[in-house]
């Protein structure tokens, strides 16, 4: 396992060269930790968590035209290649496939401990500390507006609304990332999350302070 595990992250890092900074390789690996840390309580499949992980933003479709399947693809062959039993790389596939907060807001036919692990990974890095340095981050890659009072969150949005919407980065944490706390799946991730999400809170407490 330590064999495919070295050799994919050093696939995952020439891939995420020069990605956007805050969906790069330090974002992947605090994923992966992440998982790891909450596999040691839940005690998933550690391969299949491990390789979720890792990849799961290998081809990330904001980046990509929208393009869905190209992620679980690019994975799918490289596990392929790399002589990764079929009903592994399936399950890595599904869950780069439904792991993104998107996918939730549309209908999810797979289900499994592996992927509510590596979502809640993931979900982690999109709150606290991190997730605003991340969300400003994005919102600066697509120059997008700080704060506008005239543009309230969209708290209602459907898949499609959601993956082509521009509202301004501070409307972000209504309309995701003060969701996440309660959207956490293992019981390892949603006590992660709690001092995360109370530090956002006190953050935008300053922010309108400031205001």
């Amino acid at each position: 396992m330590e064999h495919i595990i070295d050799r994919t992250i050093h696939f995952v890092q020439e891939k995420l060269s020069g990605a956007e900074a805050g969906h790069d390789w330090f974002h992947i690996e605090r994923v992966y930790k992440n998982a790891l840390k909450i596999n040691e309580q839940e005690k998933g499949d550690p391969l299949v968590v491990s390789l979720a992980a890792l990849l799961h933003d290998i081809a990330d479709s904001k980046f990509h035209n929208g393009n869905e399947e190209l992620g679980p693809q690019i994975a799918g062959d490289f596990l392929s290649e790399a002589g990764i039993d079929e009903k592994v790389i399936r399950h890595v596939q599904q869950i780069i496939k439904n792991l993104s907060f998107k996918s939730s807001l549309g209908k999810i036919d797979f289900h499994s401990k592996e992927l509510d692990i590596v979502q809640d990974a993931d979900r982690l890095d999109a709150i606290g500390a991190i997730g605003i340095a991340r969300a400003f981050t994005y919102g600066g890659y697509k120059n997008r507006v700080l704060y506008d009072p005239n543009i309230k969150p969209n708290l209602n949005m459907s898949k499609e609304e959601y993956k082509t919407a521009v509202n301004p980065t501070i409307n972000h944490f209504y309309e995701k990332l003060l969701l996440l706390k309660d959207l956490l799946k293992t019981n390892t991730g949603a006590a992660m999350a709690l001092q995360r999400h109370n530090f956002m809170q006190s953050y935008l407490d300053q922010f309108y302070s400031e205001i």
